[in-house]
């Protein structure tokens, strides 16, 4: 006789199905390099499905996808999601309303949180895709993505992220030498937070590459 699962099983397959395609996409522009990366989707208030640890991003099946507590313990399966699930809840935890995240490891994300660690955010100012982040209804605004110090003392990790948060809206934070971490309300709300990002340290590199930044111009504007 088979146990009844804690979690609706049906649920479970319906956000497996999400996160394998949207991951598969993202996997083929290169943002997940090397079975690195992890992927979550909220299913019910108590449960959030996320990727296993260690599975090429690329090549997701449903069996790479289960399911951890609001505190990152596994739920009924043997499995071991990425030491970074914390990451993932704290923000499921505090805020009700978020329902996906996603942390990729671009080529660019990577460069520039070991270009702006020292500085601790990269600030993106005057940008129209600064509207692409829910609640920003003008370009004619900043917006400063942290670069925390990279860890693996997730409970140390997690605390700045919490003391960040404190502070004020956020959609998004880069690890040193390591990625990035976008979220939302549901799949395309965090897939467009994390390709904005992607697309505004693109242009802040390219701008680096020719000695000034966003914000520099903005300040020069008439």
């Amino acid at each position: 006789m088979t146990s009844a699962l804690p979690f609706d099983a049906t649920r479970l397959a319906q956000c497996a199905d999400e996160i394998i395609v949207n991951v598969r996409e993202l996997a083929a522009r290169g943002w997940t390099p090397a079975t690195s990366s992890n992927f979550s989707r909220r299913m019910d208030a108590e449960n959030v499905a996320i990727t296993v640890s260690g599975r090429d991003k690329g090549r997701l099946v449903e069996a790479d996808i289960m399911v951890v507590d609001l505190d990152g313990n596994p739920v009924a399966t043997t499995q071991k999601s990425s030491a970074e699930t914390l990451l993932h809840t704290q923000l499921y935890k505090r805020f009700p309303d978020v329902g996906c995240v996603l942390h990729t490891h671009s080529l660019n994300q990577t460069v520039a949180s070991r270009l702006y660690a020292a500085d601790g955010a990269i600030r993106l100012e005057g940008y129209e895709l600064l509207k692409a982040f829910t609640g920003n209804i003008t370009h004619d605004t900043s917006l400063d993505l942290p670069v925390l110090p990279n860890s693996q003392d997730m409970p140390e990790l997690a605390a700045q992220v919490e003391r960040l948060l404190d502070d004020g809206p956020m959609w998004g934070y880069l690890i040193d030498g390591h990625g990035l971490y976008a979220w939302g309300r549901d799949m395309p709300e965090a897939r467009r937070h994390l390709e904005a990002f992607e697309f505004l340290i693109t242009c802040e590199l390219e701008f680096r590459r020719l000695g000034t930044s966003s914000a520099a111009l903005s300040r020069s504007a008439p």
